[in-house]
C-alpha cells in the first residue's frame, strides 16, 4: 500500500481548466490519476490546493475554486475514491475497496491573513497547510528559491504564530515544507502536537534551501512528525547529469530516505512525491511506477517491514493521531 503526502494534480487540472482544457482525475496524461494510483495499490493521496500568490488576484477565491473542482472530481469518482477528514474514514474506504483523498493547502496566504478564512477552509475539509510557498507572506518566510541566509534566519511572523495556534486548535496539521529554517524551528518550538514536512528532502545530500538540515529532521522526528521524500531532481542531487539536467533517479530518492531514516529514525520517513508540481525528468515517471522505488529500497538494504513503514505505515500512524 501507498500513502503520498503531496501532489499538485488538482491545481494543475485547475490551470488547464482556466485555459479551456478539461482534464479528468480518473485517467489523464499527468503524473497522477486514479487509475494509475489503483494499479500501484494506493491507500491514500494528499491533494494540495496550490497557490502562486504572484499569479492570482485573490488567493482565497482561487483556492475555493480548486476545492470546488476537487469536490466535483470526488463526486464523479466516488466508486474509486472517497474524501476523508478523519482517520476512521480511511479505514471505512479501505473496507469498501476504495482509495482515500485528503485535502491540503499549499500556501498559507490563501487565507489572506484572516483567521476566519482559515476556519472556513477547515470546514470545507482542509486538514493540512503549509505556511508559505516560495515567497514571503503574512505568515512567514520561505526556504526557497535559493534562499539567502537572511531569509533563512527569518521565521514565523506574529500572525504566523497566531495561525499555528489556531491550526492546532481546529485540526489543521502544520506542514513546514517550504518554510525557512527559522520558521521550522519556530513551529517545532511552539507546536503542542506533531508536525510534518509533506515533501522535503535532506540538505546534507543536496544543498537546497528547500531541503531539511539534519537538526530539523531530528526536531520533526522528536515531535512525532513525519517527512515525505520529494521526487524532484533538483532537490535530490547537487549536480546535473551529462545533459545538464537534474534528473530524478530512484537511487537518489532511496539515498535521501536512508539519510532521513538514519538521522530521525525509521518512523519519521514517508513519501511526498510532488507529482504534477515537478517536471518530467523522472525515472519514476508517474504514480503507477512505485514498484521501481520498492525494488530500489530493497537494493539499498531496507527489509520488507521497513519499506511498509516508508510506503504507508508511518504516515497512517501519524494520521491516526492527528486526524
Amino acid at each position: 500500500m501507498i500513502i503520498d503526502m503531496h501532489c499538485d494534480t488538482i491545481s494543475r487540472m485547475y490551470a488547464e481548466k482556466k485555459r479551456g482544457k478539461h482534464v479528468r482525475l480518473r485517467s489523464n496524461q499527468f503524473q497522477l490519476d486514479l487509475e494509475k494510483m489503483k494499479s500501484s495499490g494506493y491507500l491514500l493521496q494528499n491533494f494540495a490546493m496550490f497557490l502562486d500568490i504572484r499569479d492570482t488576484a485573490s488567493p482565497y477565491q482561487d483556492c475555493k475554486a480548486q476545492i470546488r473542482l476537487f469536490q466535483e472530481e470526488m463526486e464523479q469518482n466516488k466508486d474509486m475514491i472517497g474524501t476523508v477528514s478523519a482517520y476512521p474514514e480511511i479505514l471505512d474506504n479501505q473496507k469498501q475497496g476504495k482509495m482515500s483523498a485528503l485535502m491540503t493547502l499549499e500556501e498559507g496566504d490563501a487565507c489572506e491573513g484572516s483567521i476566519e478564512k482559515l476556519r472556513e477552509f477547515r470546514r470545507l475539509g482542509i486538514r493540512m497547510m503549509t505556511f508559505t510557498w516560495n515567497y514571503p507572506n503574512r505568515l512567514g518566510f520561505p526556504g526557497e528559491p535559493a534562499a539567502s541566509r537572511l531569509s533563512q534566519s527569518k521565521g514565523l511572523t506574529p500572525l504566523g504564530r497566531e495561525f499555528l495556534e489556531e491550526m492546532e486548535r481546529i485540526g489543521i496539521i502544520p506542514d513546514v515544507s517550504h518554510l525557512s529554517d527559522a520558521g521550522i524551528r519556530d513551529v517545532c518550538r511552539l507546536a503542542k502536537k506533531p508536525v510534518c514536512a509533506s515533501h522535503s528532502n535532506a540538505r546534507s545530500l543536496c544543498h537546497r534551501g528547500r531541503n531539511l538540515p539534519d537538526g530539523l529532521i531530528r526536531s520533526i522526528a522528536e515531535k512525532g512528525g513525519v517527512i515525505g521524500a520529494n521526487y524532484y531532481g533538483p532537490f535530490l542531487s547537487n549536480t546535473p547529469n551529462v545533459l545538464g539536467c537534474y534528473y530524478s533517479y530512484v537511487s537518489d530518492i532511496a539515498l535521501h530516505i536512508r539519510h532521513i531514516a538514519n538521522v530521525g529514525g525509521i518512523g519519521c520517513i514517508g513519501l511526498g512525491s510532488d507529482f504534477d508540481g515537478i517536471d518530467n525528468n523522472l525515472e519514476l515517471k508517474n504514480c503507477g511506477c512505485l514498484g521501481l522505488l520498492e525494488r530500489e529500497l530493497k537494493r539499498a538494504g531496507f527489509h520488507e517491514g521497513e519499506i511498509d513503514k516508508i510506503f504507508y505505515q508511518n504516515v497512517l500512524a501519524f494520521y491516526k493521531e492527528m486526524l
